[in-house]
């Protein structure tokens, strides 16, 4: 098996645990052990009390993500939005709502546990406008130009072939589309140790892109209007314990690595198509020869 094999049966895995053990359990409090990601301080205090009160319980504590997508892009009546890796799917759900019943939202994971989940989420929610779908964020299982938003929430960062997911993510966009995803950067250089760690992959740690290169990976996929907005700092002292359970030693790679990851908003836009699409020259032609 390939290191990318293994890197995402490693993801299924836990994730997949982590699912299993939040519709499981009746007790908020006892959703995950300590080895899980949701138990972790990274992931806290990223809904507002609003927002956790218009979905399942359980929708918010099989959240593992890193920001908030949702309060961070402006969502609209009609549109299509899609959500890459949306686990228990609370990110779908409340665009589901935002994009009303003339919208649709898609959310998109590869773990059968999950995709579980997030149906029996949807059905609790009685939202009817929202489609869970199996597949890898590298492989994404719709035509071309046929969304509106992608959003997605610290799941990019675990894949090993992100040229490819931002890749796909261009293709399944509108002209005009959004790309608006949470996501933990890089910035500078990172011990080898960190980035070796199978369970910080897991953990979004690892497998965080350097910010230069995050831009560069989004320009060279085709977007344009690129930005990086930090939105929670040094979020390797929040994950202290993750780390430590890695095999760690935080004190000693803390002043490598302090305030070098970060939750991010990251922005990207698909340009409107240019004048020489079919069809779209027809007005200026005929200026032309007039």
């Amino acid at each position: 098996m390939d290191s990318t094999s293994t890197i995402q049966e490693q993801i299924r895995e836990k994730y997949g645990s982590a699912a299993r053990a939040v519709a499981e359990s009746d007790n908020v409090l006892g959703c995950c052990d300590p080895g899980l990601r949701c138990c972790d301080p990274v992931t806290t205090n990223l809904y507002s009390a609003e927002e956790k009160g218009i979905i399942p319980e359980k929708a918010v504590r099989a959240s593992l993500g890193c920001g908030n997508p949702t309060a961070l892009i402006d969502l609209r009546q009609g549109e299509t939005v899609l959500d890459l890796g949306c686990g228990g799917g609370i990110d779908v759900l409340l665009s589901a709502k935002r994009v009303g019943r003339t919208g649709k939202a898609y959310g998109l994971d590869m773990t059968d546990d999950m995709l579980a989940l997030a149906r029996e989420n949807q059905k609790q929610a009685g939202v009817t406008n929202v489609e869970f779908l199996k597949g890898e964020i590298e492989n994404i299982p719709l035509p071309d130009n046929s969304v509106d938003v992608i959003i997605s929430n610290c799941v990019i960062n675990l894949s090993a072939d992100k040229d490819r997911v931002l890749r796909e993510a261009f293709r399944v966009l509108k002209f005009g589309g959004r790309f608006a995803v949470s996501d933990v950067v890089v910035r500078g250089s990172v011990p080898e140790e960190v980035r070796k760690s199978m369970l910080l992959w897991v953990g979004c740690i690892a497998g965080a892109l350097d910010e230069n290169d995050y831009l560069a990976k989004l320009a060279k996929a085709g977007f344009e209007d690129v930005s990086i907005e930090p939105t929670r700092a040094d979020v390797v002292e929040d994950a202290r314990q993750l780390l430590t359970n890695a095999g760690v030693d935080v004190d000693a790679v803390a002043p490598q690595v302090s305030n070098k990851f970060f939750s991010a908003f990251v922005r990207a836009n698909k340009l409107q198509a240019a004048c020489c699409e079919p069809g779209c020259c027809a007005p200026a032609l005929a200026e032309a020869k007039e």
